[in-house]
Order: structure tokens, then C-alpha cells, then sequence
């Protein structure tokens, strides 16, 4: 690596400037909590807040991580949706064990969650897909999704074909094609503080209740 570009990396020195984060100000619900933070981040019109990092782990042990969106919150976990023969999904099939990751780095923030995935009901699944976009209901019927297609041609013909075939009807959900609920049992909270002490607040799950802690930042 260049010598410049490394005294350069080494030489950024970021002042966080966040507001507080301690025990007594987080509510005793990550869930809740999470919810405050992300009301924030839309009320600051921050650009996809709900786009979160999902981590997956092959059956060699290879981790692999993606942005995907994250689709509602319910009480016990978060939605997300994708195509069910994707390479996330059969590395899922394997190992349901997850990591999330929000980083909203204009609030210096940022919340990590780990878990466990279960697919959501076939209804939850059709409802969703019904709002989705026409174009993007056909994407989802025309995309061998993480499977290796010859040129971008061969992609379009199968919009087309899929375009032509629901002309007249609306667009059904593919099989293949559903959500999964992310039920969490840890979460981190990291609010970016001066000088690198950041505040770092973790939650793990502890029987049906929520243990609370703060970690050394």
C-alpha cells in the first residue's frame, strides 16, 4: 500500500459529538429502543435508514455479507424478503444464525444485532409482495437470483417474457420468493462520543427477558 494513503488512513481523527447514551436513558426493550432510534434517523431524513447489513455463514464456515432492506419490525424481531433459492437463503437453510448491522453514521450511530431467522407466513409474504412495485414483482419472477446468467440479454428476455405472461392478471408471488423474521438475542447499541469513548450499550436475552451492559468502547 502507498506510503501517503497509509499515513492518510492513519492520520483521520474523528471528534464524535452524539448525544449520551447510558443504562438509565435506554429502554429496557431493545426492540422499543431500536424503534426510537430509527424514528430519529428517518425524522433526520437520513438516506435508507432501514438498509442494514446482513451476514450469513456457508456451510464451509465462509461468512459473506450483503445490504438488504429491512422490511417491518415486529414484536418479537425484524422482516426482510428475498428470493428463497438465493445464495443468503441456502446458506440459511444450513445455519439460521444471523448479524445485523444499521450504521447511520450523519447521528454516529450504530446498531449491531444478532440472532436467529425462520420464514414468515405464506400471507405475510403474499401481502408484502402485493405492494410491491408491478417492475419489481416481475424482477422477482425473472431473477435466477445469486445464479450465474449469461449476459445481461438473457436477464431482459426473461422480464419481457414474464411482462407478457401476467399482461392482463396481476403479478402472483413466486414460490420461491418470501420473507424471513430475524428474532434477535443480542443487541448493541454504539453512540459515537469525543476522543473515541464512544458509549456502547449491549442487550442479551436472558429466558424471555432482557439483560442490559455497558462494554468498554
Amino acid at each position: 500500500m502507498n506510503e501517503d494513503l497509509i499515513n492518510y488512513i492513519n492520520g483521520i481523527r474523528r471528534d464524535f459529538a452524539g448525544k449520551p447514551l447510558n443504562e438509565e436513558a435506554v429502554d429496557n426493550n431493545p426492540i422499543e429502543q431500536f424503534q426510537v432510534w430509527l424514528e430519529e434517523a428517518i425524522n433526520a431524513q437520513l438516506l435508507d435508514p432501514y438498509a442494514m447489513s446482513i451476514t450469513t455463514v456457508h456451510p464451509n464456515g465462509q461468512p459473506s455479507s450483503r445490504i438488504v432492506y429491512m422490511r417491518g419490525i415486529k414484536e418479537n424481531g425484524f422482516v426482510f424478503y428475498t428470493n428463497y433459492n438465493s445464495d443468503k437463503a441456502k446458506s440459511l437453510d444450513q445455519n439460521n444464525k444471523v448479524a445485523l448491522s444499521f450504521f447511520w453514521v450523519e447521528l454516529e450511530r450504530q446498531i449491531r444485532i444478532e440472532g436467529e431467522v425462520k420464514k414468515v407466513s405464506e400471507a405475510d409474504s403474499d401481502t408484502y409482495f402485493s405492494q410491491r412495485p408491478r417492475e419489481s414483482q416481475i424482477g422477482a419472477w425473472a431473477s435466477n437470483q445469486s445464479e450465474t446468467i449469461k449476459d445481461r440479454a438473457e436477464l431482459e428476455e426473461k422480464v419481457a417474457y414474464f411482462t407478457n405472461k401476467f399482461k392482463t392478471t396481476e403479478v402472483p408471488r413466486p414460490p420461491h420468493w418470501g420473507g424471513y423474521l430475524v428474532v434477535p438475542t443480542k443487541f448493541e447499541f454504539w453512540q459515537g462520543r469525543p476522543n473515541r469513548l464512544h458509549d456502547r450499550i449491549i442487550f442479551t436475552k436472558s429466558g424471555d427477558a432482557w439483560k442490559k451492559s455497558r462494554l468498554a468502547p
